[in-house]
């Protein structure tokens, strides 16, 4: 390479070759029957978007469902206490707050030291009159082997 020839003044910012200016695109043109159907722009997915209209509402409607049922409910327990347990038993004493004048049923489990479920029984507790809305119970829990605590798991109305 000649490095004469690359520093010529005369070159500077000269493009090689035919210069093309800017034109606007036009749409192309097709021979008739060759290429099938065009579309003239596009549709818009309306069965998509309908099945997830549809999937939202189901959805909502389930959850308001769920939520008033197993939601925030007025039956409230707490563990009180148990009594020092036996082999094969264990007595839990609890409260539970209701609903004037309102039953409950009542999950009890008595757990042994490990932490391993050992017996588990649900009951119905009925307020003292029908104005109360604490109802204080005491109930025996069936164990397989000896119990070390007993736990209210929940309580709910009675159907």
């Amino acid at each position: 390479m000649d490095p004469a020839i690359l520093a010529d003044p005369t070159d500077k910012k000269r493009t090689r070759g035919r210069q093309v200016s800017e034109t606007h695109t036009t749409n192309p043109v097709f021979p008739p029957g060759r290429y099938g159907r065009r579309r003239e722009g596009r549709r818009r997915p309306v069965l998509p978007i309908v099945v997830l209209a549809l999937v939202v509402a189901v959805s909502a409607l389930l959850s308001v469902k769920l939520y008033q049922r197993y939601g925030q409910t007025d039956y409230q327990a707490q563990i009180v206490g148990w009594q020092e347990p036996g082999e094969t038993t264990m007595t839990i004493k609890f409260t539970v707050q209701v609903p004037a004048g309102e039953a409950a049923e009542c999950v009890l489990r008595a757990r042994d030291y490990g932490g391993y479920e050992v017996g588990r029984r649900t009951v119905v507790v009925k307020p003292a009159d029908a104005s109360s809305t604490t109802i204080e119970a005491e109930e025996s829990v069936t164990t397989t082997k000896r119990a070390s605590v007993g736990d209210v798991l929940g309580c709910q109305p009675t159907d």
